[in-house]
C-alpha cells in the first residue's frame, strides 16, 4: 500500500489493548483536509484512545495510521515496521494540536508566556516573532486582555481557550480536540464552542471528541458513532444525528437527548 494517501489523516485496521482488553478493534477512517469529524459515543467507546493514538501519546498494537503520508510512530523497511525513537516521534507531535479536558496550563507562567513556550523552547523561534504571534493567538480567542494574567486568574473556559491557543502557536495541520468542553461549567461552554466553530470556518482539520450535540450538527462535516472500539457507523450530521440506522446510535443519541432536556 502506498503511504501517500489523499486524506490527511489516513487510518487503517487500528487496534489497541489495554491489559488484554481490547479498546480499539480494528478502526478504518480517513479525514480530509479542512475537514472537521466529530467523534461521539458512549465513554468506553474507545474514541479517546484513537485520538492519542493518532499523535502517539498511545502506540497502536496493530493497523497504521498516516498524517500527511507520513506513518506515525514507526517507519515501514520493506514492509516491517520498526518503532521510531522518542525524538522522532516528538518530531512528528509537533505538527498536530492536542487540547485535552483539563487545559494542564503551566501554572508559574502568564497566558502569554504558557503560548510562547513550545515555539521558542521547542522549534527554536525567535522570541520576537513568537511574541507577536501569541498576541495575534491570544486575540483570536477572545483574551486580548489576558497577556500577563496567570491560570489561576482565569475562569476554566478562559484556560481552555489558553491551551487552544497553546496548539495553535506551533502552527499545526491538524488539531485533535478531546471532549475540550466536558470539565467545564455549562455557562462556560459557549465561548470555547465559539472559537472552535471559527477555527472550523477557517479551515482547520479537526477531530473532536465531544458530547455537544449541537456543534456537531452545526459545525461537523462528518459525525463518526464509535461503540465498543467500532465504527458502527458514519455521515453527514443531518444523518447519524436526525436518523440514524444502527439501533446502538438511536439509543445512545436518546440518552444524550434526555440528558441535554435534563
Amino acid at each position: 500500500m502506498s503511504d501517500r494517501h489523499p486524506a490527511l489523516v489516513h487510518a487503517v485496521n487500528v487496534t489497541k489493548a489495554f491489559h488484554g482488553n481490547e479498546v480499539l478493534k480494528g478502526i478504518d477512517m480517513d479525514v480530509d483536509k479542512s475537514e472537521v469529524v466529530c467523534l461521539l459515543g458512549p465513554s468506553g467507546s474507545g474514541k479517546t484512545t484513537f485520538l492519542r493514538c493518532i499523535n502517539q501519546l498511545e502506540s497502536i498494537d496493530g493497523g497504521r495510521i498516516w498524517v500527511d503520508g507520513e506513518l506515525m510512530g514507526y517507519s515501514d523497511r520493506d514492509g516491517h515496521l520498526h518503532h521510531l525513537t522518542d525524538k522522532q516521534i516528538a518530531a512528528q507531535r509537533r505538527e498536530i494540536g492536542m487540547v485535552f479536558q483539563r487545559w494542564n496550563l503551566f501554572p508559574h507562567m502568564t497566558a502569554l508566556e504558557n503560548i510562547m513556550e513550545a515555539p521558542i523552547q521547542v522549534n527554536g523561534e525567535k522570541k520576537s516573532e513568537v511574541k507577536a504571534r501569541a498576541l495575534e493567538l491570544l486575540e483570536q480567542v477572545g483574551l486580548k486582555d489576558k497577556p500577563s494574567a496567570y491560570p489561576a486568574q482565569l475562569s476554566g473556559g478562559q484556560q481552555q481557550r489558553v491551551a487552544i491557543a497553546r496548539a495553535l502557536a506551533m502552527k499545526p495541520k491538524l488539531m485533535l480536540f478531546d471532549e475540550p468542553t466536558s470539565a467545564l461549567d455549562p455557562e462556560l461552554v459557549g465561548e470555547v464552542l465559539k472559537v472552535m466553530r471559527q477555527l472550523a470556518q477557517d479551515g482547520m482539520t479537526m477531530i473532536v471528541v465531544t458530547h455537544e450535540m449541537s456543534f456537531a450538527r452545526e459545525v461537523a462535516d462528518r459525525v463518526v458513532f464509535m461503540d465498543g472500539g467500532v465504527v458502527v457507523e458514519q455521515g453527514p450530521p443531518s444523518e447519524v444525528i436526525t436518523n440514524p440506522q444502527h439501533e446502538r446510535t438511536r439509543t445512545f443519541l436518546r440518552r444524550m437527548r434526555q440528558e441535554e432536556h435534563a
